[in-house]
């Protein structure tokens, strides 16, 4: 078994992520840590912002409001999230989330455990205007 040691990781050290909308850092991933059992990063999502539709075949999602006040579709209901609250999305659960308030929102999200294959990770379900905008790196672990 392959030991890793532990390691700090700055916000300033991870490249965003805008392919599904806000900024998305991956920061405890399989790349930059080690890790083996899933990947935690952190959303930025400005006013009237948002991270597109998408669901994960292979695994849960934990997400934690840091800041801010965001609306979750999960299916297709609409719920709110404010600071301070945590949620659970379940494997094959579509879900995008938009920043209703008029302050940056944060939230931390940790998926688990990983897919086969990075590629495999994520199924995206809507085309958001960042990913028009913006050319996807070669290849990314994020993204909420």
């Amino acid at each position: 078994m392959t030991m890793h040691l532990p390691r700090i990781v700055d916000l300033s050290e991870t490249q965003p992520n805008r392919r599904r909308g806000g900024d998305l850092r991956a920061m405890l991933t399989p790349t930059a840590v080690g890790a083996t059992s899933g990947f935690m990063g952190l959303a930025i999502v400005q006013p009237g912002d948002r991270i597109g539709e998408h669901y994960h075949p292979y695994s849960e999602e934990f997400v934690y409001v840091v800041d801010g006040l965001l609306e979750v579709d999960l299916d297709g209901e609409p719920y709110r999230m404010k600071s301070d609250q945590g949620l659970l999305i379940p494997p094959h659960v579509r879900h995008r989330f938009r920043n209703v308030g008029d302050v940056e929102a944060r939230m931390v999200f940790h998926l688990g455990p990983l897919a086969p294959r990075p590629e495999l990770g994520h199924v995206d379900t809507e085309e958001t205007e960042s990913a028009e905008r913006v050319t996807p790196p070669e290849r990314t672990e994020a993204a909420s």
